[in-house]
């Protein structure tokens, strides 16, 4: 009975959403939990239609070994589509900076519509970009379908739920008002869990590679995806203040707070938009002018000169402060 499960559990979440904006402790965390609701719903209503309650058919499941690509175009279309959407609230935050009349309060004032365009260019744009080439380079570089079955889906479609429940706090005024790093706790847990998995599915494909050398542009996937793990889980140390309820406060204070956090920022950066981005050069470069990397042994260095010195830089955004 395929697609049964995951109804199933897209319903229970419906559920639990309800049950969150029904016994809020805040106004805030009441409206994005009504949020997650219908997005949840939806999602239930989407799946209710393609349930296949025939019984699943005996032996190898089809197209087993064949590379994993639905996901990856679903990947590429939701990249345009952030892509699109982030740009457009740049131009629109540009227009406020020049015509003040057009900050609407309170929710497409500039101080909330800032922060929307970079996290929606940074994570909803790049971050679509990067999964779906990891998927898509992971498997031909090891000659081995994504690991994990249906975890692919997961990966894409929890992210594209934390996209929305991001974006949504942006504009309610739901922040932990850390730079690139906005979103309250429980959003914070939500994609912790969706990296792990996407951890779990990337490596995993690795281990049970047919080519037995491990190409730098996985190696440089690998950093981004491990690095960016470490940095949201310290970064985001928070204290609830309670379980229905949006506000928190963060583990660290004064000048460890700041100097947390730009160990973040600028990692956000160097492993989210360079690591990552890189290793979409070492593999599509080559395939598109049809030559070998120049220098394989000058790439590895490349790699390790990057993890070594780019990861204890953030310091420089508190030039001038007291740290």
């Amino acid at each position: 009975m395929k697609h049964t499960v995951e109804m199933v559990v897209l319903a229970v979440g419906a559920f639990l959403a309800l049950v969150g904006a029904g016994f809020a402790q805040d106004r805030l965390f009441g409206a994005h939990m009504w949020v997650l609701f219908f997005v949840l719903l939806g999602g239930t209503l989407v799946l209710l239609r393609r349930v296949d309650f025939r019984p699943a058919a005996a032996g190898r499941r089809a197209g087993e070994t064949e590379y994993f690509d639905e996901v990856v175009k679903y990947g590429v279309i939701a990249t345009v589509f952030w892509g699109v959407v982030g740009f457009l609230v740049g131009v629109v935050v540009a227009l406020q900076l020049a015509f003040p009349d057009l900050n609407v309060e309170p929710w497409f004032n500039f101080g909330r519509m800032r922060p929307l365009h970079t996290s929606a260019v940074i994570f909803a744009f790049g971050g679509n970009a990067l999964i779906a080439t990891s998927f898509y380079v992971v498997q031909r570089t090891s000659r081995a379908r994504l690991f994990g079955g249906d975890l692919g889906w997961f990966v894409f479609w929890g992210y594209q739920l934390f996209i929305v429940l991001a974006a949504s706090g942006y504009l309610l005024g739901i922040t932990q008002s850390r730079e690139y790093a906005e979103p309250e706790w429980y959003v914070d847990l939500w994609l912790t869990i969706v990296w792990v998995a996407y951890l779990v599915a990337f490596l995993g494909t690795i281990m049970k590679r047919k080519e037995p050398h491990i190409y730098v542009a996985n190696w440089f996937y690998l950093a981004f995806i491990v690095t960016i793990a470490m940095l949201h889980v310290v970064n985001n140390l928070a204290v609830p203040v309670s379980f229905l309820g949006s506000k928190s406060y963060s583990a660290f204070s004064g000048v460890q707070d700041a100097l947390t956090q730009w160990w973040y920022g600028h990692n956000a950066v160097g492993f989210f938009l360079t690591a990552g981005f890189l290793a979409m050069m070492y593999y599509f470069i080559p395939k598109q002018v049809n030559r070998p990397v120049y220098s394989y042994r000058l790439s590895i260095i490349h790699f390790w000169a990057l993890i070594f010195m780019y990861i204890w830089a953030g310091p420089h955004h508190l030039h001038y402060t007291a740290l």
